[in-house]
């Protein structure tokens, strides 16, 4: 009976991904002349260099460290056993998904003493059935691969601390475990934090000496793992590269001045012109200069950091889809000498505008009807969790894992810049306390019905 619940789940994931993406090549089919690329071309740019120079660069045979290496890696391969074609890159996002729900599953079933084979199979088929994820994952983006290697890391850390003798299994859990917090950061160098916040997790259960001998190997093999870009970087830079040259991008584009104005119009903090100060012709000089005006704002105006944090948890954890509003192709935000936001003609911003961003603004399938149907759904699922958190409380020892991954995600993104896109990776694993809310709802109400008759 729990092999066909697993399995149901994990034909709706695929069945749902398949409609959608047959239905729709008009959006997905991004290596057709005339469909704009949704997600991000630079993904593209980077596997078809590497393809073709064997280089990593967004410019031919010209090595950089623009962004994180991993899912244009993998893209590279992709295309070179199957081509250049938007269905092999579908089908690589399914199959990242479809295991990401087999890990869902196996997390409930092991976090949870009772019925948790019940709760894994309802939070893998929210999961399946998600409509932001399933468009999301048909796009050119490293969300899927992301929310895989989430999964399988927070799965690996519940099985190293299940394990009662430190043996060669063990190790091989743990060393498979830092392989993972490596990799990862190879994509989004955003799991360090949950992996501090592991340590407090197996303290819950296993005395000092037991969770150091467990995580510090997860610790030293992720940090070798990284050592090999790290000395790229050095090489190419002369200097040290925080994994890629946009993090201070990033850290400057949500804290300044005008990050609340812009988040409260409605509109991505990434649209944000650079400072004029900002040096172009050396990336590394470029992000060091970037970080340091964020923090320099931020040490020179402590008494705005309550007000941005506020801004930035709303967007993170806003029902609606956020950005609410995004800029057409022509159009370039700015900030007037008032220090309002305006939308004004021209050639876009530093990072440029396409038209696959009019999706999301105008009249189209997505921001008409697609936002509606995600204020429902995970709105829904949203208040379940809350409910199915309270219901669980009892097991918090075993769940605050999941509670330690909305924490430490949210803080990364508080520090950056938040839009649904960065939170909905750890949406699965919220979903699993909506698990626990509707079973217990379908238990109320049988319960009131063999009452009743």
């Amino acid at each position: 009976m729990n092999q066909h619940k697993f399995g149901l789940v994990v034909a709706s994931a695929i069945l749902a991904r398949l409609i959608i993406l047959l239905a729709f090549p008009d959006i997905f089919a991004f290596t057709e002349l005339a469909v704009e690329t949704h997600g991000s071309v630079a993904y593209d740019e980077y596997a078809l260099n590497l393809l073709e120079t064997g280089v990593y660069g967004r410019e031919p045979s010209v090595p950089d460290a623009g962004l994180p290496p991993l899912y244009s890696t993998l893209l590279a391969l992709t295309y070179s056993i199957f081509g250049r074609h938007y269905i092999a890159v579908a089908a690589a996002h399914i199959l990242f998904d479809t295991l990401s729900v087999a890990l869902l599953y196996d997390i409930c079933r092991r976090l949870f003493i009772e019925s948790g084979d019940t709760i894994g199979a309802l939070a893998g088929l929210f999961f399946a059935l998600y409509p932001y994820l399933i468009f999301q994952n048909l796009t050119l983006n490293d969300t899927a691969l992301w929310i895989l290697l989430l999964h399988l890391f927070v799965w690996l850390l519940i099985r190293l601390r299940e394990r009662e003798t430190l043996d060669r299994h063990t190790l091989l859990i743990a060393l498979s475990a830092g392989a993972v917090l490596g990799l990862s950061a190879l994509a989004r160098a955003l799991l360090p934090p949950l992996a501090l916040l592991a340590v407090v997790w197996f303290r819950l259960h296993l005395n000092w000496r037991e969770t150091l001998l467990r995580l510090l190997p997860v610790a030293a093999v992720s940090i070798l793992v990284l050592l090999p870009w790290v000395a790229r970087g050095q090489r190419i830079y002369g200097g040290f590269v925080p994994i890629a040259l946009n993090s201070g991008e990033n850290i400057y584009q949500g804290n300044n001045p005008w990050t609340v104005a812009v988040f409260r119009a409605g509109y991505d903090a990434q649209w944000l012109p650079p400072p004029e100060a900002a040096p172009l012709d050396d990336p590394l000089a470029r992000n060091a200069a970037l970080a340091q005006t964020g923090w320099t704002y931020l040490r020179e105006h402590p008494e705005r950091i309550a007000e941005l944090l506020w801004v930035k948890l709303g967007v993170y954890w806003n029902v609606n889809v956020t950005p609410i509003n995004n800029l057409r192709q022509g159009e370039k935000l700015a900030i007037d000498d008032n220090g309002a936001v305006v939308i004004v003609s021209g050639e876009g911003s530093h990072i440029g505008v396409t038209a696959a961003n009019a999706a999301y603004q105008d009249n189209s399938l997505f921001n008409v009807v697609g936002r509606r149907v995600h204020v429902v759904y995970f709105g829904g699922l949203w208040l379940l969790a809350v409910a199915g958190a309270w219901l669980s409380r009892r097991q918090w020892r075993a769940l605050s894992l999941l509670v330690f991954v909305q924490l430490s995600q949210t803080a990364m993104y508080l520090l950056f810049h938040p839009s649904t896109r960065y939170r909905s990776p750890t949406d699965p694993l919220l979903f699993v306390f909506s698990a626990v809310a509707v079973l217990w709802l379908l238990r109320w109400w049988r319960g009131r019905r063999s009452q009743t008759l």
